[in-house]
C-alpha cells in the first residue's frame, strides 16, 4: 500500500492528521536534518496502521516535505 504524507518538521506540537484512507499530514517535532523527522514519521505512520516501522519505508520525497510511503502487508 501507498500513502501519501505531507510532513511540517519542527513544528512545536506533534500531530497527525487523517485528510483519506492514503493521505495524512504530519507535523513532527524533530528538525529536518540527519534523517531524524523522517524516522520520526515512518514510526508515526506504522503506529497508524498497527505496523512494526520496518514495514514502511520512504519511496520518494526523502529531502521533500510531500513524501510518498510504502507500506508491506
Amino acid at each position: 500500500m501507498f500513502v501519501k504524507v505531507t510532513v511540517t518538521p519542527g513544528a512545536k506540537k506533534e500531530k497527525l492528521e487523517k485528510i483519506s484512507d492514503t493521505h495524512f499530514e504530519i507535523a513532527v517535532r524533530e528538525p529536518a536534518q540527519r534523517n531524524l523527522a523522517n524516522r520520526r514519521v515512518v514510526s508515526i505512520i506504522a503506529g497508524q496502521f498497527k505496523v512494526v516501522p520496518a514495514q514502511v519505508r520512504i519511496v520518494s520525497g526523502h529531502r521533500s516535505h510531500s513524501k510518498i510511503l510504502s507500506i508491506a502487508d
